[in-house]
C-alpha cells in the first residue's frame, strides 16, 4: 500500500498513490462501501500516520481499501479515481518532529570520496540532522541552488524511515516492528561551502563547512509518498536509481548498506526516543557527483526512484 498527500483545488488530502492515478479517501471510502456495502473506518484525519502500521488508527481500514482498488484494477467506477499528473504532490510527513540523515553507509560511496570503509564490527553509524521545515521539499518543487554558493550543489539517493511508535532502546531484531513505511529523500549536498573565506583556521572548520553544507533551504527533497510497513517484505532488497537530465549517476540497492535499517534504528533509539512521524534516512550509494566533480546546475531534473516506492522527481532552479 502506498499513500500520498497532495493538494488539488487549494485543499489538501490524503489518497492511495500510483505513478497514473491516486484514489482519494474520501472517494475511495464512498465508492468501497457502495460495491462491497461494508463500512470502512477511517478516521477524519490530514496525517498520513493514521493510516499507516503500527499503530494508525486506520490502518486496516485503507489496507482493505487499497486491496480493493488493486484488485477492481482498471475497472473502478467512475470518480474514484484522478490522474497523478493533475495534482500537487505534498511532503507525505511535513513537519517531522526530528530528520536524521546518515553519513557514509554505503562501502563505495565512501570509497569514492578518497575515504577507506570501514566494517560495521569497527565504527558506527554517523548520523546528522536537517532543519526539517525549510529543507524538506515536495515533489516537483524546485531545489534551490543557494546564491551565497551556488557552484558545488550535489544529489544523494537515499531510503527514508517514518516512524510510527514511540519507543526507546529498540534491539536490532524488533527495530522494524516501529516503522509505519518507506519513503524517498535526496539529501541535497553543498561540496564545497566554506563561511567566511579568510577566516582563521580552527580544528574543526572542516566538519562544520560539511555540515554547513547539509542544511540550506529546499535541500531535502521527499516523497512522492509512503510505502507502508508490510508493504516492503525487506528494506535490504531494494534497488536505487538516480538520473541527472536522463542519465544514470547512481544505480545500487540498499543492499549495500553498512548498517540496515535495524541497525540504525537501534543505535540512535539507544540515546534519543523516537516518536511518530520521524524520518531516518539511510545515506546514499555511490554516483554522486562530487566522485567526478560534476554538479547540479539550474534547469537539470533530478528523479530518484526507489523499487517499491516510487520516483521523486526535482527541478534545479537558481536561488532568487
Amino acid at each position: 500500500m502506498r499513500l500520498c498527500r497532495f493538494r488539488r483545488d487549494g485543499k489538501v488530502e490524503l489518497g492511495l498513490y500510483d505513478e497514473q492515478r491516486i484514489v482519494p479517501f474520501a472517494a475511495g471510502a464512498k465508492r468501497f462501501e457502495e460495491a462491497l456495502h461494508e463500512r470502512l473506518n477511517l478516521p477524519q484525519s490530514d496525517s498520513l500516520l493514521d493510516f499507516l502500521p503500527p499503530d494508525g488508527a486506520g490502518w486496516k481500514s485503507a489496507q482493505r481499501m487499497a486491496d480493493w482498488v488493486a484488485k477492481s484494477g482498471e475497472q473502478l467506477p467512475p470518480g474514484t479515481s484522478l490522474a497523478t499528473n493533475s495534482v500537487e504532490l505534498l511532503v507525505p510527513i511535513p513537519r517531522p518532529n526530528k530528520l536524521f540523515l546518515l553519513a557514509g553507509n554505503y562501502a563505495e560511496h565512501i570509497r569514492e570520496g578518497g575515504g577507506a570503509a570501514t566494517e560495521r564490527a569497527e565504527t558506527f553509524p554517523y548520523v546528522f540532522m536537517k532543519p526539517p521545515t525549510t529543507t524538506l521539499t515536495d515533489p516537483g518543487i524546485a531545489v534551490q541552488l543557494p546564491s551565497i554558493s551556488p557552484e558545488h550543489v550535489d544529489w544523494e539517493l537515499e531510503l527514508a524511515v517514518v516512524i510510527g511508535r514511540r519507543a526507546k532502546h529498540v534491539s536490532e531484531s524488533s527495530a522494524l516492528e516501529i516503522v509505519a513505511g518507506y519513503t524517498i529523500v535526496n539529501d541535497i549536498s553543498d561540496r564545497k561551502f566554506r563561511p567566511n573565506p579568510s577566516r582563521k583556521k580552527r580544528e574543526k572548520d572542516t566538519f562544520f563547512d560539511w555540515l554547513h553544507g547539509k542544511w540550506a533551504d529546499s535541500f531535502c527533497p521527499c516523497g512522492p509518498c509512503i510505502a507502508s510497513a508490510e508493504s516492503i517484505a525487506d528494506p535490504q532488497k531494494l534497488a536505487m536509481k538516480l538520473s541527472v537530465n536522463g542519465k544514470v549517476r547512481q544505480d545500487a540497492s540498499t543492499a549495500q548498506q553498512i548498517f540496515p535499517v535495524a541497525a540504525v534504528i537501534e543505535f540512535i533509539s539507544g540515546f534519543v526516543t523516537l516518536e511518530p512521524g520521524d524520518i531516518i534516512s539511510t545515506g546514499t550509494p555511490a554516483g554522486v557527483g562530487n566522485a567526478t566533480g560534476t554538479y547540479l546546475r539550474a534547469g537539470d531534473k533530478i528523479e530518484a526512484s526507489i523499487a517499491g516506492i516510487g520516483t521523486l522527481v526535482s527541478p534545479v532552479v537558481a536561488e532568487r
